[in-house]
């Protein structure tokens, strides 16, 4: 804990993003007088938390009293957590409604680049935000329209090295938190393991990623982003258990319905640990459908480049779906997402979408935007020293409902 502040509000700090950005904002938010905690779940938590702190190593079934006692004894007001629907956070947030204490989640910006999520109560699939267009046009009337924002700096060098860093600190302290069980589907030794794999291999995925986009030149070709299997947005957002489900899904929808001078370009995702072979699954999967002529698969490639070229995009509930959007292509998305609103995405069964994919209405999708950009979106990013400083103080201007943005240090020291 951090002591010898006059409390104004009472914060409780669990899980973050691998990296430092929880801990910085919970100094700035000490150094504007403010009480702070922070619960470890993990080792990766610990080595990312230098400040004092509650280890919490009991079982999960025991979690749901002791963080309630924590939240009585310690007077807290406020939750700040990332991801709302890991089980402990989960059971953190259930808590914390009995109580009346507001919960701050933050997530993956729905639109990216240059943008992080923080809303109240929930995000995604738990998000407060209506899918009526006619309540976005509405509440956008009184809204400034969108401005520029120069880019975050970011690095994926840096992102795979926190993240490296957070899954190995797990491992390694795994006799410290015996009975923590992890929201993903691999252990931390292994995502480790694979992170480090990634990097070494990233040069060579790129040049196999290149060769591959050669070959869609002159061809019309739609996208499937692919999501991480272990992200709650498939696990909990969507019809499907995993995303080799959905990834069969949309195989199966393309060769039975696209058009035949059509392609279909799977692109992993960014973040994948690469122990799950994606090349091999979707070259079976086309070759049971009699469509390896038409489906490929890419490593690496620029997303923006991808999706603005192609015909649509087909999604569960990916974030590259605004991507999309922004650019006025069409948007397939098969799961609960905060953009799937009816006149943004396309409405209807998936093998209507691939003979005439509806692009999105240019109101609709502005309005959508506007009120996102205001209540939902925070400017900055995880992986720049840069970054952090932005989402901290504009963290904090949402957080402390501050009627101007707050300027502070955000410096680890």
């Amino acid at each position: 804990m951090m002591h010898g502040v006059a409390s104004k509000q009472r914060f409780l700090f669990l899980q973050g993003p691998p990296g430092p950005f929880f801990f910085r904002l919970g100094l700035a938010l000490r150094d504007l007088g403010h009480a702070v905690h922070r619960i470890n779940l993990n080792g990766g938590d610990q080595s990312v938390w230098p400040g004092a702190a509650i280890n919490y190593t009991g079982t999960a079934d025991r979690w749901p009293s002791f963080v309630d006692t924590f939240l009585v004894e310690n007077r807290i007001s406020d939750i700040v957590l990332f991801g709302d629907c890991r089980p402990l956070h989960n059971a953190a947030r259930g808590m914390a409604r009995l109580r009346g204490i507001r919960v701050h989640v933050f997530e993956e910006g729905y639109i990216r680049p240059n943008w992080a999520t923080l809303e109240l109560d929930g995000v995604n699939g738990h998000s407060t935000l209506p899918r009526d267009p006619e309540w976005f046009i509405a509440a956008a009337r009184d809204l400034p329209p969108l401005g520029e924002h120069a880019p975050v700096p970011a690095t994926f060098r840096r992102r795979a090295r926190e993240a490296t860093a957070y899954y190995a600190s797990t491992f390694l302290r795994t006799w410290r938190f015996p009975h923590y069980r992890s929201h993903r589907d691999r252990s931390a030794a292994a995502e480790a393991l694979g992170w480090l794999k990634q990097l070494a291999l990233r040069k060579l995925h790129q040049g196999q990623a290149e060769a591959t986009l050669a070959k869609l030149a002159g061809k019309s070709y739609f996208a499937l982003p692919l999501q991480l299997s272990s992200d709650h947005q498939i696990r909990i957002h969507s019809p499907f258990r995993s995303m080799e489900a959905g990834a069969s899904y949309v195989i199966e929808s393309f060769a039975r319905a696209a058009p035949s001078d059509t392609m279909l370009l799977i692109k992993e995702h960014p973040l994948d640990n690469g122990l799950f072979s994606w090349g091999r699954f979707i070259g079976q999967e086309a070759a049971r459908l009699k469509v390896s002529d038409r489906v490929l698969f890419a490593k690496g490639g620029d997303i923006e480049t991808i999706v603005t070229g192609s015909l649509g995009v087909v999604t569960v509930n990916s974030t590259t779906g605004t991507l999309a959007l922004a650019s006025g292509i069409p948007v397939a998305a098969l799961g609960h997402a905060v953009y799937n609103i009816p006149g943004v995405t396309f409405s209807g069964p998936l093998d209507s979408f691939w003979a005439n994919p509806p692009a999105p209405d240019p109101e609709t999708w502005d309005s959508f935007c506007r009120v996102l950009q205001a209540r939902c979106l925070i400017y900055g990013g995880f992986a720049s020293d840069e970054g952090i400083a932005l989402l901290i103080a504009g963290a904090i201007a949402r957080m402390l409902n501050l009627s101007e943005m707050v300027k502070i240090h955000a410096s680890p020291s």
